[in-house]
C-alpha cells in the first residue's frame, strides 16, 4: 500500500484511493465506491451505443454497463490489453463498470494532502477530477466518477436520442436488448 508523499501524519480524515491507469495518468477513486476489480474484460458488445460504451458484462446475474473510460476523458481509445481491467463501481446501487488499462495499488492519504485538479490532467479534463495528491514520483489525479458517468449518460443520451442510462439499462434501447441477452448467457 503506498503513502502519499507527505506522509500520513498530517492533518485530516484519512482516506483509501483504489487507483489504476489510463494511459500513463494514474488516476484513483474512493475505495468505498469500488464493489470489485474484474479481470472479465470481454463484454457484450452493444450495437448502436456510444463510443464510450464498450458494452454490458454480465456480474453474477447483474447486468453492468461498461464505459470505456479512455474516451469519456477524450483519449484515443485503445484495443483491450492483457492488463486492461474493469473497475466496478456500486453508485448507490447501481453498478458501473470502468475499463481501465491497468490496476495500481490502494494508495491511503489524508484529506489535508489533497489538492485541487488543475484545468488539465495530462491530456484529459479537469473537470473529470476532483483533486490531485503528490506522491514519490507521480501524481494521483482523484476521478469525480459522479461527472464521468454523468458525462457518459449525457453524451449518450444526445447520441441515442434520450432512453440511455449507464447505470441501470433503460428498455427500448440497443442496450436493453444487449443486456437481455447478455443476462441469459449466464454468468
Amino acid at each position: 500500500m503506498q503513502q502519499s508523499q507527505t506522509g500520513a501524519g498530517h492533518g485530516g480524515e484519512e482516506r483509501q484511493f483504489a487507483t489504476f491507469y489510463v494511459g500513463r495518468q494514474l488516476m484513483g477513486v474512493d475505495i468505498l465506491q469500488v464493489q470489485e476489480i474484474n479481470r472479465r474484460v470481454q463484454v457484450t458488445p452493444v450495437p448502436q451505443a456510444p463510443a464510450h460504451v464498450r458494452g454490458v458484462l454480465n456480474l453474477r446475474g447483474d447486468v453492468v454497463t461498461v464505459l470505456d473510460l479512455r474516451t469519456i476523458l477524450g483519449l484515443e481509445r485503445r484495443a483491450i490489453g492483457v492488463h486492461s481491467r474493469n473497475v466496478v463501481l456500486d453508485l448507490a446501487g447501481d453498478k458501473t463498470a470502468l475499463l481501465v488499462d491497468r490496476i495500481g495499488e490502494v494508495v491511503t492519504t489524508r484529506t489535508s494532502e489533497l489538492e485541487p485538479a488543475p484545468a488539465n490532467v495530462q491530456e484529459a479534463d479537469g473537470r473529470f477530477f476532483q483533486a490531485v495528491v503528490k506522491l514519490k514520483g507521480e501524481l494521483l489525479a482523484i476521478l469525480d466518477v459522479q461527472t464521468v458517468v454523468s458525462a457518459s449518460v449525457a453524451g449518450a443520451s444526445a447520441e441515442a436520442g434520450g432512453g440511455w442510462s449507464a447505470a441501470g439499462v433503460t428498455s427500448e434501447t440497443p442496450v436493453a436488448a444487449a443486456s437481455e441477452a447478455c443476462r441469459s448467457s449466464g454468468p
